[in-house]
């Protein structure tokens, strides 16, 4: 009996989310919360609140202490809720989720769903994390996130067979976001060959599909998505820094919208859109990725496996390739970085 309750207290312990966590959502109102205030309201020592206060500011959350005050998440909106998510998601696309899960911190969500196994073919599960300490984007680039401040999400799908298109899902799911983004009231984003979403020159947020497939048989892909929603300017200079330069959806003027509703916006879309992707290949979106395109008619330099070309930015081809006009002719790229001259 005694070894039955102990075993249920370490289960709850391992279940309980850290004290940083609990910080976090305590402070998520965006409000000034007394160092007592909180330590009573979790149960612990007001110098354990102090330390998860200073544990936020190393992961990159903008919190004010003032004396006589306390602490004050600048971004606050909640955290994220698995229940608050799946009711927000459009009725449609509630049937294609098998589950919503949302940690605390994760090296990578895209890292987790990839070591799972398939999900049921048109289903999806969908995994989000307040902090990813190994976030990346393609070519194992950093991915920066603060809590609170953006949305680090991945979705598992599995499609029966691997179709001739699928090396262009990225750019299908970019529009997909495109359409979330307008639904959350967002004009005037764009699309940067391969996988950015942009406003004016600046980095919204990026795109990054990892395959899992056999060779004749069912593809499974986990497509993670991050957005980012309120950095603040230290963290923005901080990216700046990298020579990325970033911006948010704060800065865009949604202000409002809680990152629930947000990502509720992007796996609804992004149901609808692998659907009807399996249906219809790239086609049906290819004008709208086209219409949304960053690169078109600018000077680029291409990095790809066989060195850097340097042309004018021509859009895609029917399969998603990128096309640049060279001197020697039209080049067609399958992948590569690409950076703007001038």
């Amino acid at each position: 009996m005694h070894r039955a309750r102990s075993a249920r207290a370490a289960r709850t312990a391992k279940e309980s989310p850290p004290l940083v966590a609990q910080v976090f959502a305590q402070l998520a109102d965006a409000r000034f919360h007394s160092g007592e205030e909180l330590a009573n309201a979790l149960g612990v020592s007001r110098s354990a609140v102090w330390k998860a206060a200073g544990t936020l500011r190393t992961l990159g959350a903008t919190l004010h202490a003032v004396r006589n005050r306390g602490y004050r998440l600048v971004h606050g909106g909640g955290p994220l809720d698995p229940a608050k998510i799946r009711e927000r998601l459009s009725r449609d696309a509630r049937d294609h989720v098998s589950s919503v899960e949302a940690r605390w911190s994760t090296p990578s969500t895209n890292t987790v769903l990839l070591a799972r196994a398939n999900p049921a073919n048109g289903t999806s599960e969908v995994l989000l994390a307040e902090y990813q300490s190994a976030g990346r984007g393609r070519r194992g680039r950093a991915w920066l996130a603060p809590p609170g401040g953006a949305i680090c999400l991945s979705m598992s799908w599995t499609f029966r067979e691997v179709l001739q298109d699928l090396g262009a899902l990225g750019l299908v799911i970019g529009v997909c976001a495109l359409r979330a983004l307008r639904v959350l009231g967002v004009s005037g984003a764009a699309l940067k060959w391969p996988n950015d979403l942009l406003i004016g020159a600046r980095k919204l947020g990026g795109v990054l599909i990892e395959l899992r497939a056999e060779s004749a048989g069912p593809a499974c892909v986990v497509i993670g998505v991050g957005l980012n929603v309120a950095l603040g300017a230290g963290l923005l200079q901080q990216i700046a820094q990298t020579g990325t330069e970033a911006t948010d959806l704060a800065a865009a003027g949604v202000k409002s919208a809680s990152r629930n509703t947000v990502a509720a916006a992007l796996i609804s879309e992004c149901i609808r859109g692998l659907l009807e992707f399996e249906r219809h290949g790239l086609k049906p979106f290819i004008e709208e990725w086209r219409a949304a395109d960053a690169l078109r008619g600018r000077p680029v330099n291409v990095s790809a496996a066989d060195g850097v070309a340097r042309g004018l930015a021509r859009g895609i081809d029917v399969h998603g390739a990128l096309m640049v006009e060279t001197p020697q002719g039209v080049k067609r790229f399958i992948s590569g970085d690409v950076t703007v001259r001038g």
